[in-house]
């Protein structure tokens, strides 16, 4: 059984990563009104993944015979001024993730719940990615500037982004 503050954690956080596709949603739907149908692509795989992060989320929880309790989801922003601006949010909505999974960790060690700590490991090492990809990717359009050849070679590489079902849930098909 969960100890009900870790249950009440992860609810919370699968709630927050429900909140972060509807952030890559709206990025989704910035990116394609303008044109930008690369980026538009790297947000729709962003969105599939964080809703599997909640799919393993609630896995979990059920799994440990909690209960998942949705909430309200807050309205994203849906202007920016420019992809680099986008990039930008992303990365410290990323950051913001980490230290959520961060307070999460926190708790599974002070309350000894080891299998929650060993569970949470695929998450820690997922945002060090989530981080890094966006960090990088504001990076180069911080370095690209104003410069269309370099803006449109980026958005094409964006296009060549797929997604990939995350091992936790390709563990739990096979199961």
């Amino acid at each position: 059984m969960i100890d009900q503050r870790m249950q009440d954690a992860i609810n919370d956080q699968l709630n927050y990563e429900l909140y972060s596709a509807y952030i890559y949603y709206s990025m989704e739907s910035w990116f394609r009104n303008k044109g930008f149908l690369g980026f538009a692509n790297w947000m729709a795989v962003q969105i599939k993944e964080e809703m599997c992060h909640a799919q393993i989320m609630f896995n979990y929880v059920t799994d440990r015979n909690g209960r998942v309790l949705f909430k309200g989801i807050d309205g994203p922003n849906n202007d920016w001024d420019s992809p680099l601006h986008i990039f930008q949010a992303a990365y410290e909505h990323e950051q913001i993730v980490s230290s959520r999974i961060n307070a999460i960790m926190d708790l599974a060690i002070e309350i000894k719940d080891h299998a929650t700590a060993q569970w949470l490991q695929w998450f820690v090492g997922e945002q060090v990615e989530e981080e890094s990809n966006t960090s990088e990717i504001a990076g180069r359009l911080e370095w690209a500037k104003d410069s269309p050849a370099v803006l449109f070679q980026l958005d094409t590489e964006a296009a060549a982004r797929v997604f990939t079902l995350p091992a936790p849930l390709v563990a739990a098909a096979a199961g």
